[in-house]
């Protein structure tokens, strides 16, 4: 009998390490049709699971509280599984080289753990060859099996869009791989169970881990020409927006808009695929560039607000900053590399300590990883400088009573307003008389 036809009659267990924003998803789509482990060396993260909490915002807490998920931060467990998804992040070091740990420190478990007749399937994000190359090196260490003859790997990477609920992971074509046609179609099909759209078999495992990292390069290239162009307009006092909305009216535009690009994947994924390219002796051309654009944007953000502040007759040094939003992006509660905090070390270096609101956010990830301090925006007044910096739904419902009253006591003129998403009426504005800017 098949794994796949195990697991349906749950004979056998599938397991999922790693129960971050990719990960939990899966877990819970998947324990809807067969038995689930779900690991996590985060202990609070899975008693938090456990009592009902996704602290991700991704599935719900009703969701969670419903789920057979069998969360466990106890790694033996995984030896009750036959299929192991890993996903884990795979973040860049301050070099911009892979940080290929968390992968490889999942590898490490997975082996310990591994039993024959498994399937390893990666979906975390990597360059080609390291599946293969680095993760079943470890994988036959920790185990003491031999892939191929004792158990077989596959890859298959994440493409769920943190925050977004109409892109969601069933109705998103997911690309399988695996080392040989026997677990391709296994793997296919244990994936068919949750993905309703379908899946994409690859040629290969490095055909599925390139298709990754360049579908992601592709979309921060695009990104980086409409903020290089943003920042061309700024110069021409053009506003890029209005420039975007004229050229979007032709059939074959392609809808891209500058933004601040942060995340797990578009601001990450590139220097994956840069850094295994270098190695063959290629020096990126286009891509790096794209990346250095949009690395920069922060700081041009930063420099757009001193700029209005001097025209506003600030005293830039004494002037209250207040930046609403520090996920990576909308409605999202995940703050992984995000370039809000570009704007807030550039605008330190200007002896300005802003103030930063967000409710979708984790305060106690905030102060760990950025040493932020977010407040309420009920404690917010006296604001020289309004900085709209996501877009999150409670922002954009607000009222410009609301906007109004977080601002000092002092002419329109002087209400220095910041729309870096866009997300306000500009003719509005105007009239109302702020000294607005957006990106």
């Amino acid at each position: 009998m098949k794994l796949y036809d195990k697991l349906i009659n749950k004979e056998e267990k599938i397991s999922v390490v790693g129960l971050g924003y990719v990960g939990m998803p899966i877990a819970v789509a998947f324990a809807k049709k067969i038995d689930v482990i779900g690991f996590d060396l985060n202990e609070n993260k899975v008693e938090l699971y456990k009592s009902g909490i996704d602290q991700t915002n991704e599935v719900g807490d009703a969701e969670i509280k419903r789920t057979t998920v069998d969360f466990t931060s106890d790694e033996t467990k995984l030896k009750e599984a036959k299929f192991h998804i890993v996903a884990v992040p795979t973040p860049i070091n301050s070099d911009k080289t892979p940080d290929l740990s968390p992968v490889e420190g999942a590898s490490e478990i997975v082996g310990r753990n591994l039993t024959k007749g498994s399937i390893v399937v990666y979906e975390s994000t990597v360059y080609p060859g390291v599946t293969e190359d680095i993760c079943v090196p470890i994988l036959e260490k920790e185990s003491g099996l031999k892939c191929g003859v004792d158990f077989k790997i596959g890859y298959s990477p994440e493409r769920i869009n943190p925050g977004d609920k109409v892109h969601r992971l069933e109705n998103i074509i997911k690309i399988v791989s695996g080392m040989d046609e026997e677990s391709l179609d296994e793997i296919a099909k244990v994936y068919e169970l949750v993905i309703e759209v379908g899946v994409h078999r690859a040629g290969s495992i490095k055909v599925a881990e390139a298709a990754k990292v360049v579908e992601n390069s592709q979309r921060d290239i695009n990104i980086a020409f409409m903020n290089e162009l943003a920042m061309v307009f700024d110069r021409m006092g053009i506003d890029t927006n209005e420039v975007v909305e004229a050229m979007n009216t032709k059939w074959n535009a392609l809808g891209f808009t500058p933004g601040l690009v942060g995340g797990h994947c578009i601001g990450v994924d590139p220097y994956y695929f840069v850094y295994e390219a270098e190695k063959l002796g290629y020096h990126s051309q286009i891509i790096l560039s794209g990346r250095k654009i949009n690395d920069g944007m922060g700081k041009f953000v930063a420099d757009a607000i001193i700029k209005k502040l001097i025209l506003a007759n600030k005293v830039v040094r004494q002037a209250k900053v207040v930046i609403l939003g520090i996920t990576f992006k909308e409605n999202t509660p995940d703050t992984r590399n995000s370039k809000i905090i570009d704007i807030v070390a550039s605008l330190k270096e200007y002896g300005i300590d802003p103030v930063v609101v967000d409710p979708e956010a984790d305060a106690d990830e905030a102060k760990q990883v950025y040493d932020i301090d977010l407040i309420d925006i009920k404690e917010v007044h006296d604001t020289d400088c309004l900085v709209l910096a996501v877009a999150h739904d409670a922002f954009k419902q607000m009222s410009w009573d609301e906007i109004d009253n977080l601002y000092g006591n002092f002419d329109d003129n002087e209400k220095v307003l910041i729309d870096v998403k866009s997300i306000l009426n500009r003719n509005e504005i105007i009239e109302k008389g702020y000294s607005y800017w957006r990106l």
